[in-house]
């Protein structure tokens, strides 16, 4: 067997999709859930406004994106769309937020961003909601 061939076989292509878009958004809710909990709790809000939409602005939308997009791609749900927000957090992240702090601060939303620029391209596979409506949708026309 040569390692260097690309083989492709669409089982394994979608458990492994399977596999990082869970791993994936499991890691992106380690940092939306505590957002979503501070969001609704007492205490004030304290966020950064690197794009200048205002401290409360800014804030939501990290939420939205690291919180519900998260949830989203973990079931396979508008994945595609759900990944834009993601990205776009992600590279604010690394690009704006973490741009003096060098790589070792830009490292981790620059893999984010990678990750999820992957599930853009190619969708959240065959064990997914957005399969199953898809092919829901095809079964009635």
């Amino acid at each position: 067997m040569d390692s260097y061939r690309t083989n492709i076989n669409l089982l394994n292509a979608d458990v492994g999709l399977l596999i990082f878009r869970v791993s994936i958004a499991l890691l992106m809710l380690t940092h939306g859930l505590p957002k979503l909990l501070k969001f609704f709790g007492p205490e004030e809000l304290g966020f950064a406004d690197p794009i200048g939409l205002g401290e409360t602005i800014t804030f939501t939308l990290a939420v939205f994106s690291e919180f519900f997009c998260a949830a989203f791609i973990l079931f396979g749900f508008i994945t595609r769309f759900a990944a834009l927000p993601l990205i776009t957090s992600t590279f604010v992240a690394a690009f704006i937020v973490h741009k003096a702090d060098g790589f070792a601060d830009q490292e981790l939303p620059l893999l984010f961003m990678s990750g999820f620029i992957l599930l853009a391209f190619t969708g959240p596979g065959k064990y997914s909601i957005d399969f199953w409506m898809n092919k829901k949708k095809k079964s009635r026309a």
